[in-house]
């Protein structure tokens, strides 16, 4: 099955050899942050904020990012996902700077052109905002996003420890987001209960990464509904992460039983374990959903998509072919 997948940040997806191929090439000791086995170690998420951050370390230059970028989309390609788009932040990207974040987009932009000609995979880019740096500092990050807005970088968004900070504290960079043209996705409801969810959609954004715990909140549910607003789900990470015991007790299931508008995605695969396919399995088998559902769940992915129309409506040929 052709798939989108939108809810994937480009630093989380980097394979753990690669990370510590970097290392040994660079001369950074993080071995820490690999098992035995060279998976990386993380026991909750404080812990995998900082095995992440620390990975990202290796990450120092826009080849680098190049680099990631053809590793991460082709194991997408290998998934059978045609169209995807990839959280980048411009903290890790120079640090915020405008001059560095757009020669680190570009090479990421050019190995997704070249992994498009051979492997037949869209890509487009979302700039991230991260919620436990400082608020006053993600204004850089979304100046950055709103300078670049265009064909690939098409969205903004909000990520990191909901613990940390309100989400009303990033507004201003939602504002300049917006004002450039930019869809706009908010992480909440994956920590935190349904009162995040509630306070992304004041902000009225197309999707919220995440946002499972709405389901407790029925009256919460029939708002994501009747607003027509798509989760970003990733059950596999919301599991690793010891967030739902198994996939049955997720809520994916429910929502869409609701009529909430969601979609699948992997998050951080290599630090979870998983891949599309194997969320895709795991869904089929917890659910009873067949082709016509992932089929569905599909179609809602690209109707959600931050890209152009034309670009959509490439893509929906390709699925429907």
């Amino acid at each position: 099955m052709k798939k989108v997948e939108l809810h994937l940040h480009l630093e989380g997806a980097a394979p753990p050899g690669f990370i510590a191929g970097l290392a040994k090439e660079k001369h950074i000791d993080i071995s820490g942050i690999f098992t035995e086995a060279g998976a990386y170690r993380f026991r909750d998420f404080p812990e995998f904020v900082r095995v992440y951050e620390a990975a990202c370390t290796t990450l120092q230059s826009p080849e680098d990012y190049a680099r990631l970028t053809t590793a991460v989309l082709e194991e997408q390609a290998a998934q059978g996902v045609v169209y995807t788009e990839h959280f980048l932040c411009p903290d890790f990207c120079g640090a915020g700077d405008p001059g560095a974040w757009r020669e680190y987009l570009q090479a990421v932009r050019e190995a997704a052109e070249r992994c498009e000609a051979r492997d037949g995979i869209t890509m487009r880019a979302i700039a991230l905002m991260i919620r436990h740096f400082d608020p006053q500092g993600a204004r850089k990050a979304a100046l950055c996003a709103a300078e670049t807005a265009g064909d690939f970088l098409v969205g903004i968004g909000l990520a990191g420890n909901e613990k940390v900070a309100k989400i009303k504290d990033f507004a201003w960079g939602f504002a300049c987001g917006r004002e450039a043209g930019l869809g706009l996705t908010i992480h909440a409801g994956e920590l935190c209960g349904p009162a995040e969810v509630r306070e992304a959609l004041d902000f009225e954004p197309t999707r919220i990464g995440h946002g499972v715990h709405a389901i407790e909140d029925p009256a919460l549910v029939d708002r994501l509904v009747e607003r027509g607003t798509v989760l970003e789900c990733c059950p596999g990470s919301n599991i690793a992460l010891g967030l739902y015991p198994d996939v049955r007790r997720h809520p994916i299931g429910p929502l869409f039983d609701r009529g909430v508008r969601v979609t699948v995605s992997t998050d951080d695969p290599p630090f979870f374990r998983t891949s599309l396919a194997r969320e895709y399995e795991m869904l089929a088998q917890a659910f009873d959903w067949d082709d016509g559902v992932f089929a569905r769940l599909n179609r809602t992915a690209l109707d959600a998509a931050f890209c152009d129309k034309d670009t959509q409506d490439r893509i929906r040929k390709r699925m429907e072919a």
